[in-house]
């Protein structure tokens, strides 16, 4: 049987969590020009930049599709933490192994119940 959390094991997910929250927002930030409408002025830009532009833009919203979802995770684990529900598998209520919560910290089953 696993053991819970210590608060210590616990604190520092948290904060895991959050470095890696603020890092998301930073990224979106710095991407957000490339996520700007592409310009058809034919006479700025020719047509094979424009299709490269408009490839980096699609790239653009789907790295930020991803940056939200993840930021989504890590939100619904922070929440976890505040209610006390943290490490904790959702499934059958035992104890998540430490080892699997260090791989991703917003894992809320444990390997059992993700099968």
């Amino acid at each position: 049987m696993t053991e819970p959390l210590t608060a210590n094991q616990q604190e520092a997910l948290r904060q895991t969590l959050v470095e890696r929250l603020a890092e998301l927002q930073g990224m979106d930030a710095l991407s957000e020009e490339d996520r700007k409408p592409v310009e058809l002025d034919q006479q700025s830009v020719g047509r094979l930049s424009r299709v490269d532009a408009m490839q980096r833009q699609a790239m653009a919203f789907a790295s930020q599709a991803r940056r939200q979802h993840e930021a989504r995770m890590i939100n619904a684990a922070l929440g976890r933490i505040a209610e006390g529900e943290f490490g904790y598998c959702g499934g059958c209520g035992e104890p998540i192994p430490l080892a699997r919560l260090r791989l991703d910290a917003t894992i809320a089953t444990c390997i059992d119940c993700a099968r």
